[in-house]
């Protein structure tokens, strides 16, 4: 599920007056025909610059394990003064970022647990149970403007999200769930179909938790039945 805001530029022209139309304007044409295509290229410049925008996820950080902590897990979300620091904290099943300015520490436990030194942002979950030879823990960055989202896909474990800034809406078989600024939204079991997406007024920007079976494509194309 890694995808990227286009690049691609049109080329385009300036008119008489300095503003830059997304069609030439040709001299041979009358000059009042010249200026409507101008106008309605300039109208149409906005809707084309958002057709190209899209849902953006950055891997951030990852690690396997062979084994995961005993009990019902939970993904503990904490900061730190520096990254040095939350990188000394790291346990097994740590992992520790720079994300939106601020250094983190993302711990997959047993509920109520703490770090020395951390200060604790959210608990989330109980993860879903899941099995495999070996797991990968991954975070990721993930956002857009209002309206974008992802392609119906699945993972081969858990997705768990932490809202940074904006809505974030998840779509899956179980029903349309939204989480704003400052909330969180725990995952659903391995193999689940679903559609996220930017739905507030604002740009959206989330803090992405995994753990995955490692073996198997992190993500993979879906639909809904």
């Amino acid at each position: 599920m890694v995808l990227h805001i286009s690049n691609a530029r049109r080329i385009i022209s300036p008119n008489r007056h300095g503003r830059a139309c997304p069609w030439a304007c040709p001299g041979h044409l009358h000059p009042l025909w010249s200026a409507l295509l101008c106008l309605l290229g300039l109208l149409l410049e906005p809707a084309t610059a958002t057709a190209q925008q899209q849902f953006v996820v950055k891997p951030v950080v990852e690690k396997k394990l062979g084994q995961l902590p005993e009990g019902p897990l939970y993904w503990r979300i904490e900061t730190f003064p520096s990254l040095v620091l939350a990188q000394t904290a790291e346990g097994p099943a740590s992992l520790s970022a720079e994300v939106a300015g601020k250094d983190w520490l993302f711990t997959l436990g047993p509920k109520g647990g703490s770090t020395p030194g951390g200060t604790e942002v959210a608990e989330i979950g109980p993860v879903p149970p899941i099995s495999a030879p070996e797991y990968l823990l991954r975070v990721n960055s993930a956002g857009g403007p209002p309206g974008v989202k992802t392609p119906v896909h699945t993972h081969p474990g858990c997705e768990t999200f932490y809202v940074l800034t904006g809505e974030l809406s998840q779509k899956t078989p179980h029903g349309l769930i939204s989480v704003g600024t400052g909330q969180s939204m725990p995952g659903h079991e391995p193999g689940t179909a679903m559609e996220v997406s930017s739905s507030g007024t604002s740009d959206l920007n989330a803090l992405v938790m995994f753990v995955v079976d490692a073996t198997k494509p992190f993500s993979s194309p879906a639909r809904f039945e």
